[in-house]
């Protein structure tokens, strides 16, 4: 068999798939902001290989790793992308990233946090402490949490909870924003149930929205409408700022570490998305 770096480098050259679109659409965002790919460096790692009578089924996570530079600031972007393919005769078919899909994405699409309070409940956010958690559990899973497949909300949930946002709601899913016993709400773990808790929760835990990304800070959230059609697809947690003081940032899912905030590079992005900016803890 061949090797998994064999395998991807196979994949990427060739032009009859998405790749090398993405790999341009890359190139291009970072010449748009007076920046260029110095170094890329990448090594597969296999996790699940399926054998059958005539063929075999492989899946592996791939990590990049991109030093940047731009004018005398140099930033090192990391991402792991799943990817997947069958071997059968010796040939490489089917290859292809591997799909995450969350059933709770479609199920449950909003959440109720417009309710009333006497009192507003008001706290400290340690962006310090969101951020370091951010940077340390990129690429891994506290075992404290349940794992999704679609684990994007669910990463940028622990890590506004590590900054101290306080949990409310439980123990009704449609209510509130919380995490307890192996039980959740819907706007910890969906992305576009967030979103709407963000825009609407007026104690506690709360977003305001901002104009452009160029006003977030370390440790606020950006919302993410690839196709624009409404439906909130992803979140991040900015953690650094580039030269231009834009923000980058950190993600779950195909895990990324300080990636450009527009997912100009992402296979999901389109021509018609929409982005919301919230800013924590004001």
């Amino acid at each position: 068999m061949e090797k998994i770096k064999d395998v991807w480098v196979q994949f990427f050259q060739s032009e009859r798939n998405d790749q090398m679109n993405w790999w341009q659409r890359k190139k291009e965002m970072y010449r748009k902001r007076g920046a260029e790919i110095v170094r890329v460096s990448g090594k597969g790692q296999a996790f699940e290989t399926i054998r059958y009578d005539n063929r075999t089924e492989c899946q592996y996570l791939l990590h990049m790793s991109f030093l940047i530079k731009q004018g005398d600031h140099f930033i090192r972007e990391e991402q792991v992308i799943p990817f997947q393919f069958q071997l059968k005769d010796g040939q490489i078919t089917d290859h292809r990233r591997a799909e995450m899909i969350s059933p709770e994405e479609t199920t449950h699409p909003s959440v109720n946090a417009t309710e009333s309070y006497r009192s507003q409940q008001r706290f400290s956010y340690d962006r310090r402490a969101a951020v370091r958690y951010a940077e340390r559990w990129w690429n891994s899973y506290n075992p404290e949490y349940r794992t999704f497949d679609v684990d994007c909300t669910n990463y940028v949930s622990q890590c506004m909870r590590a900054g101290g946002a306080p949990m409310r709601g439980a123990p009704d899913r449609s209510n509130g924003w919380w995490y307890k016993d192996d039980n959740w709400s819907y706007s910890w773990a969906v992305a576009h149930s967030l979103r709407w808790y963000l825009s609407g929760s007026t104690t506690g835990l709360k977003g305001k929205e901002l104009e452009s990304a160029s006003e977030l800070i370390p440790g606020d959230i950006i919302c993410y409408d690839f196709e624009g059609d409404g439906r909130w697809d992803h979140n991040t947690i900015v953690v650094a700022k580039d030269a231009d003081g834009m923000p980058l940032v950190n993600a779950h899912t195909n895990n990324s570490r300080h990636r450009y905030w527009s997912y100009e590079d992402s296979l999901a992005w389109t021509s018609d998305i929409r982005y919301k900016f919230f800013r924590i803890g004001e």
